[in-house]
């Protein structure tokens, strides 16, 4: 089975297309809930919301997130277990970043809706925006050097 497992490690077409898609998505409400909630002001005083369009964000990043916990669950099964398998460490350490910020930021985002402690949702937030800024970054850069690898089929040294 492990031979099996480490034969190949490429993302079937579907699998990538939705899995960037959704985390495209996911990115993008994120951070314009961010900016609508934290970097805007509103002029009416008694307004609950910065912006109009602040909770039709939330609500977006909030339903999609699962959607894209759930397809983490499926690149982990199919491509990073492989991927770990492997003798070969191209790529290994932006993946693991990723998929290490990944782990911290979907806890850190369930424990903002559960939470009752003021301190404790202060913390996950940031934890949350951190851990997220740093999967984009971490996971942008795997996806250039996959490409690089893939395209140029020249083996790249592993960051």
């Amino acid at each position: 089975m492990i031979a099996a497992l480490k034969r190949w490690a490429v993302l079937p077409r579907a699998e990538r297309w939705f899995f960037n898609a959704m985390h495209a998505v996911i990115t993008l409400s994120g951070v314009a809930y961010f900016c609508m909630k934290y970097l805007m002001t509103t002029d009416d005083p008694f307004a609950l919301v910065n912006h109009p369009w602040e909770p039709t964000m939330l609500s977006i990043h909030v339903f999609v997130a699962p959607l894209g916990v759930f397809l983490f669950g499926m690149v982990f099964r199919s491509h990073t277990l492989r991927k770990l398998l492997q003798a070969s460490p191209v790529n290994r350490r932006t993946g693991l970043t990723s998929a290490g910020s990944f782990l911290v930021m979907t806890l850190s985002g369930y424990l903002i809706q559960v939470a009752t402690s003021p301190a404790v949702i202060a913390t996950a937030i940031w934890t949350h925006v951190a851990t997220s800024v740093l999967f984009v970054i971490a996971y942008g850069v795997h996806l250039v050097i996959g490409y690089r690898v893939a395209y140029r089929g020249a083996r790249q040294p592993a960051w």
